[in-house]
């Protein structure tokens, strides 16, 4: 076990999780349970917004922080995976923790879980549940005034699923990560309405029929209270945000309405709530900059309902499709690829296919399978490496518009973590095996 005398560097931690993370995903409650029982259990001191869904969780998650923020609370925020740096994972007032933060936390966790199992044990915490126990750690020793939790996957038996909140929001369902949730709709909305609790009141999201049927039956189960976005509003009632696109309207609509049930605990008045909003950032959805003469589109589209997001994005920037468009992408799954693929062809002049930094990656071949029999463009495999080598944009091909960034949220982070550290590498590299 380590002593309290002992330190860690990052590079020890880097070694550390990285192996944690090799040994891929432990979907289950059991251990996070135990876990936070040998820390006291720190999510018990702090008042949290539990936050599933298969798309606009993250952004929904930034949404409300900022707008408490500005309310003049103080706000822990967990949220996963990370773009870049690992500590953007657990954030008090939207400061990430350090790196030294991060090994000295590391070392408190090991020893705690020492004390429980060795480390060769297959009870032993996994790295997604060595952060979820991070977060909350920090989150009590800076006495947030609430924490918005965002759920990793699904949400019964994910590891944040151990708060007792506030308020449970459900922002959206999907078929995603269908080989651990579930076939079918029904299946996965059962996963993700798991986060409900006895009593707590529920914010749903603009939810499909059959999704919304089975969250409403959990919460009748349960005696919670439902709320939704859809009978809350009409499309032009819709909040505005600076986030990009009309789902990103539902998203801060999704947002309001938790405000709004959250109102006798915490009260933001509407228009602060409002002026957050045109405040909120939130890289790699749609985000639009520059990168020395060239112009960027970062857009993490990584299943069906994202891609439609996608679309509609893409009509709006650029009209017609004209095929002008440089893309570079890479996904994980088939399914996801294919649902993004059909969407950018008809806009793209060259698809430049990578491989992001995971074990499901596809293949240049899988991805070449699912490009459009009739694009007429070229298809080009290429990799992080060699279109931003040493974090210069040099190698990327010229032209007037945009370049289009999509795909996988791993391959968004990947690229600007390259360019941001000038290639000399970042904890970005400790993303979520999946």
């Amino acid at each position: 076990m380590d002593s309290p005398q002992e330190s860690l560097s990052f590079s020890d931690v880097r070694e550390f999780l990285f192996g944690l993370r090799n040994r891929g995903s432990k979907y289950g409650i059991g251990r996070m349970v135990r876990f936070a029982a040998a820390a006291r259990n720190p999510e018990q001191s702090f008042p949290s917004i539990h936050v599933a869904g298969t798309n606009g969780k993250g952004s929904v998650c930034a949404l409300l922080e900022s707008a408490l923020r500005l309310g003049g609370y103080r706000t822990g925020l967990f949220t996963s995976p990370h773009l870049v740096h690992l500590g953007e994972r657990v954030q008090v007032d939207r400061v990430p923790l350090s790196e030294g933060e991060i090994a000295a936390m590391t070392l408190r966790l090991r020893a705690i879980a020492a004390s429980q199992v060795a480390e060769t044990d297959d009870e032993y915490p996994s790295f997604f549940e060595f952060m979820t126990l991070m977060a909350f750690l920090r989150f009590a020793s800076e006495n947030v005034d609430v924490a918005i939790l965002e759920v990793g996957l699904g949400g019964r038996l994910d590891s944040t699923n151990i708060v007792e909140p506030e308020v449970c929001v459900i922002t959206s369902i999907g078929l995603d990560h269908q080989e651990i949730l579930g076939e079918t709709i029904d299946k996965i909305a059962t996963e993700k309405a798991g986060i409900c609790k006895p009593g707590v009141p529920v914010v749903m999201g603009n939810l499909c029929e059959v999704a919304e049927a089975v969250v409403r039956e959990k919460a009748s189960e349960l005696g919670c209270r439902v709320y939704s976005v859809a009978e809350r509003f009409q499309n032009e009632e819709l909040p505005q945000t600076n986030l990009v696109g009309q789902f990103q309207r539902w998203n801060a609509a999704t947002a309001l309405l938790t405000l709004e049930v959250l109102q006798q605990r915490m009260n933001v008045n509407r228009s602060t709530i409002l002026n957050a909003f045109q405040q909120t950032s939130w890289e790699g959805r749609w985000e639009e900059r520059t990168i020395g003469e060239r112009s960027f589109i970062f857009d993490a589209t990584h299943n069906p309902q994202g891609a439609e997001a996608l679309a509609t994005n893409l009509r709006n920037r650029f009209g017609a499709p004209r095929g002008n468009v440089d893309v570079i992408v890479g996904s994980l799954g088939l399914d996801r690829a294919w649902a993004v693929m059909r969407v950018i062809a008809p806009y793209a002049r060259r698809i430049f296919v990578v491989r992001p930094s995971q074990p499901r990656a596809l293949t240049f071949g899988e991805m070449r399978s699912v490009v459009p029999n009739d694009f007429k463009g070229e298809v080009l495999e290429s990799s992080v490496e060699e279109l931003f080598p040493g974090g210069d944009i040099s190698k990327v091909p010229n032209g007037t518009d945009p370049v289009l960034l999509t795909g996988s949220i791993y391959l968004i982070g990947e690229i600007l973590g390259r360019v941001q550290s000038a290639g000399q590498g970042s904890s970005g590299e400790l993303q979520d095996r999946i």
